[in-house]
């Protein structure tokens, strides 16, 4: 059985430091501000929250806007989508290790959801909206990075903090920052909760492209004349069987949803479907582009209407390579250092980290706390976590700044 390595002095000293931090009141404030991916007003206030939070840190912070972003409306129409702020923090840019380290402040529950309300459940854990994901990893983020500004080792480790709102609903306001920001960096560090409730790390992700596929048939009398229409709603289906049909070990494909039609006596000109797909790997995503090219040609020529794609992989895949196993080993390391066995496994889920290993940096992007049911009214924070993961990272950053690279 492999004992903790023990920590020398100064370690100690700055880790209990991280663990001391108020991360709990402060999951208590931030979790009770609606912060939904379209809640502007909520993302807002829990912006100024924040700017406030992390200006106990040396550098430049700075609210930056969105980047412009779109979707297709369910008439066809591109629209513009409003984004919140995002929070940027940089420090010591000049430090011979550069670190990227990234949340986001928005939740998957709207202004208007029912669950708003944090309480305290029997067995001890926090209930509440974003108090795993990840308002929590927020606070546990902030503990780390204060708690080490007091080390010696500080002056060597500079880093970058990107916190954004649009994490919920794919970054497309933020990948852009979020691309800057991992410029030049040895490695990152992401504040999603555990993959588990037990702390294991989440491993390989798959990329995540969604798309909407824009379809104009021609309009015709159902009864009179209907073989001179071209049903815009049955071409769409069939694009979504032919793509179901596509799916396979590496690649998913969810057709999920068909606007469009209308009266049952007119043959349909419009319809639009929206369909998700997750390719493995960067070459699982060369072919489900390739597939999709194909299906639509296919289509376009059986029935005879035009498509018009929409969309795209916002989410690269996140495969694990060398790089990357030698950051999740260090983390490893210092968790078993610190008396915690952790591991990692792949997960169906995407995030911020997919965006950031595509920028060739290594990350472990489930650094945040313990947790579960998250998306749902039953999400809880394991609150003991809190000081756990603070600690964690802390050593883990200590020891990068000590020479330690991933």
């Amino acid at each position: 059985m492999n004992h903790p390595a023990p920590l020398d002095r100064e370690e100690a000293h700055i880790l209990e430091r991280a663990a001391a931090a108020p991360m709990l009141a402060q999951v208590e404030r931030w979790a009770a501000i609606n912060s939904g991916s379209r809640n502007l007003a909520g993302l807002a206030l829990m912006a100024e929250e924040l700017t406030s939070a992390f200006a106990v840190l040396p550098g430049d912070i700075a609210l930056l806007e969105a980047a412009p972003a779109d979707a297709v409306a369910a008439d066809g129409a591109r629209v513009a989508i409003a984004h919140g702020r995002n929070l940027h923090l940089a420090v010591r840019p000049d430090a011979p290790v550069q670190i990227l380290l990234t949340g986001h402040m928005d939740t998957v529950f709207a202004a208007d959801h029912p669950f708003q309300a944090l309480r305290w459940l029997p067995d001890g854990t926090l209930n509440g909206p974003g108090v795993a994901d990840m308002k929590g990893g927020i606070a546990v983020m902030l503990a780390a990075l204060s708690a080490i500004e007091a080390s010696p080792l500080a002056p060597r480790i500079g880093y970058e903090v990107v916190i954004n709102s649009d994490e919920e609903v794919g970054s497309a306001g933020s990948a852009p920052l979020i691309a800057r920001a991992a410029r030049g960096k040895a490695a990152a560090l992401t504040y999603e909760p555990s993959a588990l409730p037990d702390g294991t790390l989440a491993g390989a992700r798959p990329g995540s492209g969604n798309f909407s596929a824009v379809i104009t048939g021609r309009a015709a009398h159902a009864g009179r004349n209907p073989e001179d229409g071209r049903n815009a709603i049955v071409a769409a289906a069939d694009c979504a069987l032919r793509l179901a049909r596509a799916a396979r070990a590496g690649l998913s494909v969810n057709p999920a949803r068909i606007d469009g039609g209308g009266p049952n006596n007119v043959v349909p000109d419009h319809a639009i479907l929206r369909f998700n797909l997750r390719p493995a790997t960067p070459q699982d995503e060369a072919q489900a582009r390739a597939i999709i090219d194909a299906v639509i040609a296919e289509v376009s020529a059986e029935h005879g209407v035009s498509i018009h794609l929409h969309g795209g992989f916002g989410r690269p895949p996140k495969p694990m390579d060398a790089a990357a196993e030698r950051l999740y080993a260090l983390v490893r390391d210092c968790g078993a250092d610190l008396g915690l066995k952790l591991g990692w496994k792949p997960t169906g889920g995407v995030c911020d980290g997919n965006n950031i290993a595509a920028c060739g940096v290594p990350v472990v992007d489930t650094m945040g706390v313990r947790g579960g049911a998250i998306h749902s009214g039953e999400e809880y924070l394991i609150v003991d976590s809190l000081g756990e993961r603070a600690r964690l990272s802390a050593l883990v950053l200590l020891r990068l700044a000590a020479g330690r690279h991933a």
